[in-house]
């Protein structure tokens, strides 16, 4: 079982900065990729970046890849969504997913129990 625990969320004003983490219990972590989903009241879950286990290859949404930076740091088990320019739009909660393979496409197995992002108008 992959325990997964985000944080970092909360209220922003719009045009603010946020950094999430997400720390990971499991000792292959390093070798797992990570992802980003976020999901509002009344839409569907939405992928928002990932990384593959040795930080080789990232993916970012188009609808944020101007604002939002993944990254991870394997010696802490822990993966990080460096969120900038934030808009009331990207008011969410934000989970992060871990699969189990190297690569970041394919489906993702363990959520974290999500953090909330609140951006303020």
């Amino acid at each position: 079982q992959v325990q997964l625990v985000e944080s970092g969320g909360g209220l922003v004003q719009a045009g603010g900065s946020l950094r999430l983490s997400c720390v990971g219990s499991r000792r292959t972590f390093s070798s797992n990729a990570m992802g980003w989903f976020r999901q509002s009241p009344g839409k569907e879950r939405e992928f928002v970046a990932a990384i593959s286990a040795e930080s080789d290859s990232t993916y970012v949404a188009a609808s944020v890849k101007e604002r939002f930076t993944i990254s991870r740091d394997n010696a802490k088990a822990t993966v990080y969504l460096k969120m900038n320019r934030l808009e009331p739009e990207d008011a969410a909660v934000y989970y992060c997913g871990y699969r189990g393979g190297s690569s970041w496409k394919g489906l993702y197995e363990y959520w974290g129990q999500g953090t909330q992002v609140t951006v303020a108008a």
